[in-house]
C-alpha cells in the first residue's frame, strides 16, 4: 500500500511539473480568418467533380416503396455496382449505357434511375420505385 501511495503521489508532482500550455488567442483578426477560412468550402470545377466521382467508389442508400432499403456501392472504375438489399443479400450489377442518369443490370436484376429516383426489379419480383437518401 505504501507502495502504491508513493507511486500517486510521485506521478502528481510530476504531472504538475513542466511548461503550462501557451493559451490560445480568442479573439482578434487571426482568429476570425482562420474561423472564415475553415467555414468556406474550397469551389471545385465541374472537371474536378468529375473526375473525383468517376475514380471512386460511392455509396448510396435508396428506400423503396415496397419498404426495401438498398445500399449500393457504385464502383466507377471497374463499372459495377453492388447492391445489398434488407436482409443483407449482395447482387453485382454491370454498368450499362444509359441515355441520362444510371442504368446497372445482371442476371434478372436492374437498377435505373435518374437523379435521387430510381427503380429497382430483383428477379421474381415486381420493380418498385426508390428514393435515394444518403
Amino acid at each position: 500500500m505504501r507502495a502504491f501511495l508513493v507511486c500517486v503521489l510521485g506521478l502528481g508532482v510530476l504531472t504538475g511539473c513542466g511548461p503550462t500550455p501557451d493559451e490560445a488567442p480568442t479573439d482578434g483578426d487571426a482568429v476570425r480568418e482562420r474561423a472564415e477560412q475553415a467555414q468556406t468550402a474550397r469551389r471545385r470545377t465541374g472537371a474536378e467533380i468529375q473526375s473525383r466521382v468517376m475514380n471512386r467508389v460511392i455509396r448510396t442508400v435508396y428506400l423503396c416503396n415496397n419498404s426495401e432499403r438498398l445500399s449500393v456501392d457504385f464502383d466507377n472504375p471497374r463499372q459495377m455496382a453492388t447492391v445489398r438489399d434488407s436482409s443483407g443479400k449482395a447482387v453485382d450489377l454491370y454498368q450499362e449505357r444509359a441515355a441520362d442518369g444510371i442504368w446497372y443490370r445482371a442476371s434478372g436484376y436492374e437498377l435505373r434511375g435518374v437523379g435521387a429516383m430510381a427503380t429497382w426489379t430483383a428477379d421474381g419480383r415486381e420493380p418498385t420505385e426508390c428514393r435515394a437518401v444518403d
